[in-house]
């Protein structure tokens, strides 16, 4: 083990301290968290370094689900109309 930092990225260190701040769409924090995932494996880090690594990890993966259920939920709002198909945005549905 060397003494060198894991890398990370501002994502990365955002994603640990507070995910639900991320401006990164599911495909670029998908790809973040696989980054962190394969640099766990190699298995060349210390506790500290593999801790933080982790915890990034975490929120990246919160991240993923966020957008996973945003993107569900506006599935679940289509509906047929005149033969249209038309998204309702969440908050008309919840009114109306």
């Amino acid at each position: 083990m060397s003494g060198e930092a894991a890398p990370n990225t501002p994502q990365e260190a955002q994603a640990g301290a507070g995910a639900g701040e991320l401006d990164l769409s599911f495909e670029e924090a998908l790809a973040e968290l696989t980054k962190v995932v394969e640099q766990l494996e190699q298995g060349d880090l210390t506790l500290d370094q593999a801790l933080a690594l982790f915890e990034t990890g975490v929120g990246l993966a919160r991240h993923c689900r966020r957008r996973l259920d945003e993107a569900e939920g506006k599935i679940q709002l289509l509906i047929t109309q005149n033969d249209d198909v038309v998204l309702v945005p969440a908050d008309e549905a919840a009114t109306g």
